[in-house]
């Protein structure tokens, strides 16, 4: 252990003698704006990629900045950027320069909202009110795959936000084209007597080949293009007053279910259908969503996870209605699954607790409602949603709301409340109703520090049960350090039923740090050392005894400059085990302090080439015995159209608690995705879990015959061992076809 602590030391120290070596810093905002003048056409564009004479009109801007991996150094390929608009539209359009021309190109799929470490891309932000907070971003790659997401002080995101936006590319010897139209009514802006207005914009790119990335108004490499007070300004444009506008979405949907087996049941089904979701902008601040009848029949399914901890799975939202405007109401401790808070979650409200059982099955809703105000004073938001009563589970109404106040620039200070009444089941149990209150607040120091916090209540009218939790934050990041403080606590009857808290009857302390060491003494394939510490130390809240601790050190962390990874963690842990501790897959271990130590690495290669793998282990003691664990990852893209994946995390358990547990749990994925374009898609994937006997197949035609119109076909599969006979198998088959229309008035 000893040795282990001067190695962790020793690492940790070296980006201090490198330290003056790191020219790049955080800089302030400019205080003189770039600017792009927007020029007026008279009529409609054809939006192919190949600019036309129209475009020769408007000014084009260039000289982009670079932000990775030299900032403020000179370009290797610049962009040239115009701007043109009409009564219906906004246009964008970027050519991006490159000699190698298609050679060049990094292009792994057409998955929508892909990943911006793996494709070469051009995208933009948009401060239509200019207040320096909120953005709308739209980002490409080069073959016209879609990325968008709404931001908020480039601290909240909601990253599965679709706007109504079109865009086409084309690929040249010189380079690749993007051309965009962005209806005005997908944008939001203040109504003003003047007819001129000026936005916030900044505008981005990464040549993915040298992984270089650069912005046409400069921001520190720490920081991303949605933090707007480093954005430049778009002059020149007149676009319509805003008025209200209707969006109808409706839907229809025919599925045919099949189970076989004594515990499930031998029977078919089948089911028709309708529904559908309106959007009504009220005006440039208001947004009412409404749902009727909601069905998720398109939207992923989970994927199954081996959880060997003391604790539940957080799994994340992948229903559309519930993505959008999430930032507002899903706020609470590590909502974006960062480090800084450790193992701890804490989130007031949690939507998945909405038409899901624990086990993700649905459960119908009949009807629901979410209203969202935004301005440069205060946000401001309320749902409501009715769950139908099943023979399993009770009618059940939801309400949530919230109110966030903005103080200064970027400092806010909130309030959210949650409501779940739950009528009686079958005159087997009581109706109840489960109350909780938080209040929170987000504080900009200066550019690089922050320090954000939130109190919770609960209560149930089911008993005289009540909870508290809270939790408090420093963070701070530079180009070279990124470090916080983390405190929480949660006591034992704190229940959030329409949230989620990842353990209970706890305090906890989480403080870390990683550099960043850019030094000139790296070889030319190295972009960064990021060596770092992580320390989480739990209390249990009623005796304050110490129950764990973890200190979490990687003193390697190298980041490539071709995008790959590798990474060294080594961490040695203290756990006490009480009567009331969950044990990890009900295994038996007995009460006591279990010390050990667990080493992992992690690597990868460069995950935008045609190949890529991924390797992760680790190993080392776990209660009493060993746990080894092991994940290859590999994905396969001859061409963008074509993708193909391969994982496999095996856990091996070797002489594990008081009957010494030895077994082998593994897990098989295989995923696949052939497309023609990204608007027509065929998706599928396989998984075998050996825990259970389980098998799972989803395959998925997706066709975007109109921008956000959708025909769906699905097929899905689930085999699985039952527990009562150990032998006999369960099988539920389900076939959906699902077409959903978009129109906008």
């Amino acid at each position: 252990m000893r040795f282990l602590y001067f190695i962790n030391i020793l690492f940790l120290f070296v980006p201090f003698i490198s330290y003056s070596q790191n020219s790049a810093a955080i800089f302030a905002p400019d205080s003189i704006k770039r600017t792009i003048e927007a020029t007026e056409i008279p009529s409609n564009l054809k939006i192919d990629g190949k600019l036309e004479e129209e475009w020769k009109l408007a000014k084009p801007a260039t000289q982009f900045f670079q932000v990775e991996p030299y900032q403020g150094k000179t370009l290797n390929f610049d962009t040239e950027i115009r701007v043109l608009y009409n009564k219906q539209f906004l246009y964008i359009s970027a050519f991006n320069k490159d000699s190698l021309g298609k050679k060049s190109l990094r292009v792994p799929d057409f998955r929508r909202d892909f990943s911006s470490r793996s494709h070469d891309h051009f995208g933009f932000s948009i401060d239509g009110f200019n207040d320096k907070r909120n953005a709308m971003v739209m980002v490409t790659n080069p073959y016209s795959t879609q990325r968008d997401l709404l931001t908020f002080d480039d601290v909240l995101f909601d990253l599965d936000w679709d706007g109504l936006w079109r865009v086409r590319t084309h690929r040249t010897d010189s380079g690749w084209v993007a051309e965009f139209a962005i209806p005005w009514q997908t944008l939001r802006y203040p109504r003003t007597d003047s007819t001129n207005q000026s936005w916030g914009i900044n505008f981005f790119r990464n040549r993915r080949y040298s992984n270089e990335y650069s912005s046409w108004n400069p921001f520190p490499r720490a920081f991303s293009p949605s933090r707007m007070d480093y954005a430049g300004t778009l002059i020149g444009i007149k676009p319509p007053p805003p008025s209200p506008n209707i969006r109808i979405q409706p839907y229809l949907l025919v599925s045919t279910k099949n189970s076989n087996g004594s515990e499930i049941g031998d029977h078919t089904s089948t089911e028709v259908k309708p529904g559908g979701e309106i959007k009504w902008a009220i005006n440039p601040n208001t947004v009412l969503d409404m749902t009727f009848n909601t069905d998720f029949a398109q939207a992923d399914v989970d994927r199954q996870v081996n959880n060997i901890t003391r604790f539940g799975i957080f799994f994340p939202e992948r229903r559309q209605f519930f993505l959008e405007n999430a930032s507002l109401f899903g706020v609470g401790q590590a909502p974006n699954d960062d480090l800084s808070g450790g193992s701890m979650r804490i989130q007031p409200f949690f939507s998945r607790r909405i038409g899901l059982d624990d086990s993700g099955n649905p459960i119908p809703i009949d009807a629901g409602a979410r209203m969202v105000y935004r301005s440069l004073k205060r946000n401001a938001g309320g749902i409501v949603m009715r769950q139908r009563g099943t023979d399993g589970s009770p009618l059940t109404h939801y309400a949530i709301g919230r109110y966030v106040e903005n103080i200064g620039k970027q400092n806010r200070l909130g309030g959210l409340f949650t409501m779940k009444q739950t009528e009686s089941l079958h005159d087997t149990s009581s109706g109840y109703t489960n109350w909780v209150g938080a209040a929170d607040g987000f504080f900009r120091i200066n550019e690089s520090a922050s320090f954000n916090f939130m109190v919770m209540g609960s209560a149930s009218g089911r008993s005289n049960d009540q909870g508290f939790a809270a939790y408090a934050q420093y963070f701070r990041r530079t180009n070279r350090l990124i470090s916080w403080w983390t405190q929480s606590i949660v006591t034992q009857n704190f229940n959030p039923e329409v949230g989620f808290v990842s353990r209970n009857d706890v305090i906890a302390t989480t403080p870390g740090f990683f550099f960043q060491d850019r030094g000139a003494w790296m070889p030319k394939w190295l972009r960064g050392f990021e060596p770092g510490l992580m320390i989480e130390m739990y209390h249990r809240a009623t005796t304050g005894e110490l129950i764990e601790f973890q200190f979490n050190s990687n003193p390697i962390w190298l980041n490539l400059q071709n995008g790959g990874f590798f990474g060294i963690l080594i961490n040695p842990t203290f756990q006490r085990l009480g009567d009331t501790d969950e044990r990890p897959l009900d295994i038996t271990i007995t009460n006591g302090v279990y010390k050990y130590v667990r080493s992992s690495f992690y690597s990868s290669t460069d995950p935008s080439r045609k190949f890529t793998v991924q390797l992760n282990g680790e190993t080392g003691g776990y209660y009493g015995g060993k746990l080894h664990f092991l994940e290859f990852f590999s994905r396969y893209s001859p061409l963008p159209h074509l993708a193909f994946t391969f994982r496999y995390q095996a856990n091996f358990f070797r002489n594990v608690g008081s009957e010494n547990f030895s077994d082998d749990v593994q897990l098989y994925t295989i995923d696949g995705r052939v497309a023609l374009n990204p608007r027509l898609q065929l998706i599928g994937f396989y998984q075998k879990n050996t825990l259970g006997n389980r098998d799972t197949w989803n395959v998925r035609l997706s066709w975007e015959f109109k921008p956000l119109s959708f025909l769906f076909l699905v097929y899905n599969n689930r085999a699985y061992t039952g527990t009562k006979n150990p032998v006999e198998r369960q099988y539920e088959q389900n076939v959906i076809g699902k077409i959903t229309f978009l129109k906008q008035f």
